[in-house]
């Protein structure tokens, strides 16, 4: 989940209440308070569907409703501005979508620049999906002139990249360049690449890779020029959240025509959505009893705009206008959770429930208790990788070359984005995934993960188990399967046979069969396996299925 880190007397200042008040309240928020590390911030976690308290403004303006300073829609204010820029035909099958304004007035402090650009990144993750469908670019306008050009331009187009000095190309940057070696896989296989540039054909920014050092962001800058680039059109919801964080720190939002072979408009658009939704309907989902009347002030203090429209009983209609800045609300039932909220779910009564019975442990449980035992006892860490995985890293990176129909893999039939689209049918692949995360970290790191998996619409349970140092080698993990089935009563009815998986070294790994199945492998891993994970130390690992066997 995204942090954000809240500097208290900031804080102060933007909500209009005492640290203590702050503190107190900003749990019943949703949020996840981290351990105090310094005494003049705190680092809280929010849940990924509410990217609008990605920053401290955004938390800020939620809790001035939720303490009731400022209740009711936000309204912020888009004046008429100079500004324009035309998007050419050339840039839409690359990254046809874009979203600019321009925000004036602005006072940066050394914690306005870090919320700044803690939102751009964690708005890349949590909207962007790693910048494939939103990307941000934040610009000092006050360095280059308008209007400016959105185009696809040739890939050997040069110009000075941020926090570099010298000229490159854009062919060269998404090889050498930091976020062009992270991001450059968007724009593979593109004849262009997106540009803007100003009327002297100066670079902006080549999205969603970097912008140009020219336009860099410091504590003199006062005017900001921002565009938001992709493919999807949360575009537009990113761009309200930002220009709305900015205007929070007392900035003046302009806006931006955008011309087109569609047509003209203005960017950005923050006026608010209009719902309508019933009280009766929110007490059902809820369980409270509220009014028409209540449900609507619960709704103004979550910065909602809402108006009772009359009915009968406890049927009232709610007439209610959704922020721009708001990107999770699709469905009532997104409104009537931000009515439980303000509300306050401790003033849920207490009761006890109907029927009386008595908890165990499913035996998945305890068998997942008894090889946590055993795998700490061999000196290994728990993680928990993901459900949903990739062909690539599944099949491709780890050697396998099977199809994902032909493993038995179950495909995802709308995936979010190309790094989950199928369930996993084995674990080793995603330790290694934690390995290429955790490359700065001291070695030997060993890791171990026990869980389902789903193989031909049939969910099993696996063992997995990984180890990365300098010295490890195939007997460290032949030591380690003994020891496992030793302990798990199975070394009797085991056999081990040499393998052909491709994901370990020739010579260097077996197979494990019970009744004539395998159920399982282990070895040490092939160099060019590590090679696609982007690991430069040896590896070993095992698997072992244990749904079928009956302990």
């Amino acid at each position: 989940m995204p942090v954000v880190r809240l500097y208290y007397q900031d804080m102060e200042g933007l909500i209009g209440a005492s640290r203590e008040t702050i503190m107190s309240r900003l749990a019943m928020m949703g949020a996840d308070i981290g351990k105090r590390e310094e005494e003049d911030y705190v680092d809280v976690e929010f849940f990924p569907d509410r990217p609008d308290l990605y920053s401290p403004e955004g938390v800020a303006r939620a809790m001035q409703g939720f303490l009731g300073i400022k209740t009711g829609l936000v309204s912020y204010n888009v004046s008429p501005g100079s500004v324009t820029l035309q998007v050419e035909e050339s840039v839409k099958p690359v990254r046809p979508l874009i979203g600019c304004a321009v925000v004036r007035g602005l006072e940066f402090t050394n914690e306005a620049i870090e919320s700044l650009m803690g939102l751009q990144e964690d708005l890349h993750w949590g909207l962007g999906r790693n910048r494939r469908k939103v990307a941000i670019g934040v610009h000092d306008i006050s360095r280059v002139r308008p209007p400016f050009r959105y185009f696809g331009e040739s890939p050997q187009r040069r110009f000075i990249p941020l926090d570099f000095s010298e000229e490159m190309s854009m062919e060269e940057i998404l090889q050498l360049h930091p976020k062009g070696r992270e991001y450059g896989h968007i724009l593979k296989g593109c004849p262009v690449y997106p540009l803007i540039v100003d009327a002297d054909d100066q670079v902006l920014s080549f999205p969603p890779i970097i912008n140009g050092e020219l336009t860099s962001v410091t504590e003199e800058t006062e005017d900001l020029f921002i565009d938001v680039t992709g493919t999807d059109p949360m575009v537009h919801k990113a761009l309200n959240i930002v220009v709305s964080s900015l205007a929070e720190r007392g900035g003046r939002i302009e806006g931006v025509l955008i011309k087109g072979d569609e047509g003209d408009h203005i960017s950005p658009d923050l006026s608010p959505t209009p719902w309508r939704v019933r009280a009766e309907e929110a007490n059902r989902l809820i369980g409270f009893g509220l009014t028409g009347a209540e449900l609507a002030e619960c709704l103004q203090r979550m910065r909602f705009g809402a108006t009772t429209a009359g009915g009968e009983g406890g049927d009232e209609m709610v007439l209610v206008q959704v922020p721009a800045y708001r990107a999770d609300i699709m469905h009532s039932w997104d409104i009537f959770e931000d009515a439980a909220i303000a509300y306050g779910y401790d003033n849920l009564i207490a009761r006890l429930p109907q029927t009386v019975t008595v908890g165990r442990a499913h035996p998945s449980e305890r068998l997942k208790g008894e090889i946590r035992e055993i795998m700490a006892g061999l000196g290994y860490l728990e993680t928990m990788p993901f459900t949903l995985t990739n062909e690539k890293a599944h099949f491709q990176w780890m050697r396998r070359p099977n199809a994902p129909e032909v493993a038995g893999a179950v495909r995802v039939l709308h995936p979010i984005s190309e790094l989950h689209t199928i369930l996993r049918t084995s674990l080793l692949s995603s330790l290694l995934e934690i390995f290429t995360l955790n490359q700065h970290h001291p070695l030997p790191q060993r890791i171990f993960a026990v869980g389902d998996v789903v193989l031909e619409k049939k969910t099993r349970m696996h063992l997995a188990a990984a180890s990365i140092d300098s010295r490890a080698n195939f007997s460290e993990i032949r030591s380690v399967v003994d020891a496992v089935l030793r302990e798990m009563d199975l070394k009797a009815r085991v056999k081990i046979a040499p393998t052909e998986d491709g994901a370990f070294m020739p010579g260097r790994g077996g197979d494990l069969f019970a009744g004539g199945e395998r159920m399982g492998c282990f070895g040490e891993l092939h160099p060019v396996l590590l090679r696609n994970f982007g690991l430069e130390q040896p590896v070993v690992g095992l698997e072992i299925e244990l749904g079928e066997l009956e302990l």
